[in-house]
C-alpha cells in the first residue's frame, strides 16, 4: 500500500478542515537543538553578521607586540572605516595547565564524535588557547603517504605541544569521522593517532582524465574518463572542509586546521562554487587551514616511475609527457594553496619534513588580537569586500586576512551556488519549513522486480509569488528527490524544474500546485527525500516518508490468501497525458489519473480509484461453466481465464454507509504486465460530508485470495472548496 509521513492520517485531515486552503495547517517543524552553552569557558556570537579578524602584530625584531589598545586600530572595508565593537587579545604564552583539560566542539560534526563529557576532566576555558585540527584525508593518500602525516602528528604530540595547545583529529575516508574532539591530553591523542594503518585509506584516489597518450601501457583496452568521479571526489572534500568550519562557527577564536593530503584536482569550474562556500565557511569561523602535500619532495621522473608500465603515444619521444607530469603535480597542488592562501594559513608542498607546518601553527596563533565589527554595507551581494587594518603606532608588521565574501541572498546567487543549495538541504539531517511541500508515493510493478514509483509533490499555491510578464503571470519550482535504501545508498532520484506560466495567478492562489514524477526502484525498503524551492524568494521546504515495495515477483505459497496487489490511488481528477512517461501505470488511453496528496474531496466530485492486481489465479474449464450457470449475467467463461471482484465500502466507525457495485475482471488488461487493473468512479453525492475509513474490497474467485486495505479520507461540503490542483 501506499507509504504516508507518520503524521496521523485523521488528525491531518482535522487540521485541513480547520485552514482556510486545501492544505494541513503544516506539520511540526523540527528545529535542530542549539549548540550546548554549558561550558561557561566557551564563548559564542549571538550574531553571525559579526565580522572577525585576527591580527597579528611583530616588531622589526619578529617578537609579538601585546599591549595595544583598542584605540590604537583602525578597520576599513572597501576604504571605509568601520567601527570596531570587540577587541580581544589571545596570548598563549601565558597558559600553564597541570593536568589534561578538555571542549567538546566537534559533536554536530559526525556521530562518532567523542564527546568531552564523557571523560571525568573538566572543561577548559577557550581564551588564550590554541585550537588545533588535525585532518587526514585518507580519501587522497596511498598507504606511505598516511604513514608519513601519522608519523610527524605523533612527533609534534611528544615533543611539540604545549600546555596551552587543544587538539582535535579528524579523518575523511569512507565517511567524515571525528576521532578525537578537542583535547590537551597527550596520551589520549597518541592512543588515537595509533589507531590509524596503512589499512585506512578506504576512500577514493583520484584518477586521471584525456586520452591514452603518455599514459602507462598496462594492458588496459582503454583509459576511463573519470572527470565526473574526480568532481565528486573534491566535491566531497570540500563539503567536509565546510562542514567542519560550520561546525566551529560559533567559537571567536582562532581555529588552525592542518590539512594533510594527497592533492587536489579541481576540475574546471565544476567545483569553483564548493571552493567557494568552503573558504567563505572557514573565514567566518575563523579557521586558518595550513595545508601539506603528504606526498613530500617528488621527483618527476622522464618517461615515468619504474613501477609503472611503459608511456605510450609520441608526447614520450617529444618531451611533452614530462611537461604535462609538472602540469599535473602543480595542477594537484593548486587547490592547496588556494586554501591555505584564502583562510589565513599557508601551503607546505615539496617538502618530507612536515614539522615546520606545526611550527607555523603555533608561532601564528602564539599571540593575536581578535577585532569585531558589522559591516556597514547591508548588501547581500555575495561580492568579496576587502578588509585593511591600520595601526596608529609605526614600525610594527601587521598580519592578517585580507577580506571575505559578503553573504549572498538567494537573487545573487549564481546557478552553481543554487545547486549546490538544493544538495545541502537533501543531506541536511533537519528539514527546512520555509515554504511548506506535501508528498504521496506509490507503487505499480512494470516488470519481474521493477516498480514504478510515482510521486506526487503539493504546494499551496498562495505560497508561491508570481511575476507580471508581458499577459501572463510566470513562476517557477526547482524539485530535488532522493530515494536511499536500507543501507543509505541512493536507489533513485529526480531533479526537475517547474515553469507555471498563468493569466491571472489570483486564480492559483486559491489553489493548490501539485508536481507529478515517478522513478523505477525495485523491491524492498526505501527512505524518500524531496526538497521543492520556489525561485523567486528562494524559499525551500522539504519532506520525507518511508515506502516499503514488497516482492511480488514468486508465486504464492500454498494456503496463501493474500493478492499481489498494487497500491491504491485515489483522484479526483483526470487529464489529458500529453508526453507524459508511457511506463506510468495511471496513464492509460491518453489519460492521466492525478493522485491526490490531501485526500479530501468535495462532495460534487467523483472519487476514482485505480489499483493493479498481479498474477491472478486461472479459472479451470469446470470452474468457468459454474459459474456460467450460476450466474445469468457473467460473460461467457473460458478455460484459462480469470475471474476477479472488487468494489469499494464507506465506514464512519463500525457503520457501512455506502457500497458501490461490484466490478468484474474476466481478463488481463494490461497483459504484458501480467497485470489487471481496476478503475473504479464512485460520486461522491452519494455520501455526506465527513470523515470515512474507505475498504477496498478484492477478491480472486478461481484462487480464493482476497485483500481488504483501508485509506482513511475526508468529504467536504461544495461550498467549502475553491478549486483543484494545477
Amino acid at each position: 500500500m501506499m507509504q504516508n509521513s507518520k503524521v496521523d492520517w485523521k488528525r491531518k485531515l482535522l487540521a485541513i478542515l480547520l485552514a482556510q486552503a486545501l492544505l494541513p495547517a503544516g506539520i511540526a517543524a523540527q528545529e535542530p537543538t542549539p549548540p550546548s552553552a554549558n561550558d561557561p569557558g566557551i564563548v559564542f556570537r549571538s550574531k553571525s553578521e559579526l565580522v572577525l579578524v585576527n591580527v597579528t602584530v611583530r616588531d622589526a625584531s619578529g617578537d609579538a607586540v601585546r599591549d595595544l589598545k583598542r584605540e590604537d586600530f583602525t578597520v576599513l572595508e572597501e576604504n571605509r572605516p568601520q567601527p570596531i565593537l570587540s577587541f580581544d587579545l589571545e596570548n598563549t604564552d601565558l597558559v600553564a595547565l597541570p593536568e589534561a583539560r578538555q571542549a567538546s566542539l566537534l559533536s554536530s560534526v559526525s556521530s562518532s564524535a567523542k564527546s568531552a563529557a564523557a571523560n571525568s576532566a573538566p572543561a577548559v576555558s577557550l581564551k588564550d588557547h590554541r585550537l588545533i585540527l588535525l585532518f587526514f584525508d585518507l580519501s587522497s593518500m596511498q598507504p606511505e603517504e598516511i604513514d608519513r602525516a601519522i608519523t610527524a602528528a605523533q612527533n609534534y604530540v611528544r615533543k611539540q605541544m604545549t600546555a596551552a595547545d587543544l587538539v582535535s583529529v579528524i579523518s575523511l575516508g569512507n565517511s567524515l569521522t571525528v576521532n578525537q574532539d578537542f583535547t590537551s591530553d597527550r596520551e589520549l591523542l597518541a592512543k588515537t593517532l595509533n589507531g590509524f594503518t596503512r589499512g585506512s585509506a578506504a576512500g577514493f584516489e583520484a584518477g586521471t582524465t584525456g586520452t591514452t597518450d603518455a599514459t602507462s601501457d598496462n594492458s588496459q583496452p582503454f583509459t576511463a574518463d573519470d572527470t565526473e568521479y574526480n568532481i565528486f571526489n573534491v566535491d566531497r572534500r570540500l563539503q567536509a572542509l565546510q562542514q567542519i568550519a560550520q561546525a566551529l562557527d560559533k567559537v571567536d577564536q582562532k581555529k588552525s586546521m592542518l590539512y594533510f593530503s594527497g592533492g587536489m584536482d579541481r576540475t574546471g569550474i565544476e567545483n569553483q562554487s564548493q571552493l567557494r562556500a568552503a573558504t567563505n565557511a572557514a573565514v567566518r569561523a575563523n579557521l586558518a587551514i595550513y595545508t601539506m602535500d603528504a606526498r613530500g619532495l617528488q621527483a618527476i621522473v622522464p618517461g615515468g616511475e619504474a613501477q609503472s608500465g611503459s608511456l605510450r603515444g609520441a608526447s614520450v619521444y617529444s618531451g611533452r609527457a614530462t611537461v604535462n607530469a609538472f602540469d599535473s603535480n602543480a595542477t594537484s597542488q593548486e587547490t592547496l594553496v588556494t586554501l591555505a592562501g584564502d583562510t589565513g594559513g599557508k601551503a607546505f608542498l615539496d617538502t618530507n619534513d612536515f614539522a615546520p607546518m606545526f611550527t607555523q601553527v603555533q608561532r601564528d596563533s602564539s599571540s593575536y588580537y581578535i577585532i569585531g565589527y558589522h559591516s556597514s554595507n547591508p548588501a547581500r551581494d555575495g561580492r568579496y569586500r576587502k578588509i585593511t587594518v591600520k595601526l596608529n603606532r609605526p614600525g610594527l608588521k601587521l598580519n592578517y586576512r585580507k577580506g571575505y565574501y559578503a553573504p549572498a541572498d538567494f537573487q545573487h546567487s549564481n546557478q552553481e551556488d543554487r545547486e549546490r543549495q538544493l544538495d545541502e538541504e537533501l543531506a541536511a539531517d533537519f528539514p527546512s519549513t520555509d515554504l511548506p511541500v506535501y508528498l504521496a508515493a506509490s507503487y505499480f510493478r512494470v516488470g519481474d522486480n521493477r516498480f514504478y514509483v510515482p510521486v506526487s509533490l503539493l504546494v499551496p499555491g498562495s505560497e508561491i509569488p508570481f511575476v507580471s510578464s508581458s499577459q501572463q503571470d510566470k513562476a517557477s519550482l526547482d524539485v530535488l528527490g532522493v530515494a536511499t535504501d536500507e543501507n543509505k545508498r541512493p536507489a533513485g532520484q529526480l531533479r526537475d524544474t517547474v515553469k507555471l506560466a498563468v493569466n491571472t495567478s489570483q486564480q492559483v492562489k486559491q489553489k493548490n500546485v501539485q508536481y507529478n514524477n515517478g522513478m523505477m526502484l525495485p523491491s524492498g525498503k526505501y527512505h524518500l527525500k524531496f526538497v521543492l524551492r520556489e525561485n523567486q524568494t528562494g524559499r525551500i521546504g522539504s519532506f520525507e516518508t518511508d515506502i516499503t515495495i514488497p516482492e511480488l515477483k514468486s508465486a504464492p505459497k500454498t494456503g496463501e490468501v493474500q493478492l499481489k496487489l498494487s497500491s491504491v490511488v485515489l483522484a479526483n481528477q483526470i487529464q489529458a497525458a500529453g508526453k507524459k512517461r508511457t511506463d506510468n501505470p495511471l496513464v492509460r488511453d491518453g489519460s492521466e489519473l492525478i493522485p491526490s496528496v490531501t485526500r479530501v474531496f468535495s462532495s460534487a466530485q467523483h472519487l476514482y480509484f485505480y489499483y493493479e492486481v498481479y498474477d491472478p489465479a486461472k479459472e479451470s474449464s469446470s470452474a468457468a461453466k459454474a459459474v456460467a450457470a450460476n450466474d445469468t449475467k457473467a460473460a461467457p467463461a473460458v478455460k484459462g481465464g480469470i475471474r476477479l471482484l472488487s468494489n469499494v465500502a464507506f465506514f464512519q466507525g463500525n457503520t457501512k454507509i455506502y457500497e458501490s457495485p461490484s466490478v468484474e475482471l474476466r481478463e488481463m488488461n494490461s497483459p504484458d504486465r501480467r497485470a489487471a487493473a481496476f478503475q473504479l468512479d464512485v460520486p461522491l453525492s452519494q455520501l455526506k460530508p465527513g470523515f470515512y475509513t474507505c475498504q477496498v474490497n478484492v477478491v480472486d474467485d478461481a484462487a480464493g485470495r482476497f485483500a481488504f486495505p483501508r485509506i482513511t479520507l475526508l468529504v467536504r461540503p461544495q461550498v467549502a472548496v475553491p478549486g483543484g490542483s494545477h
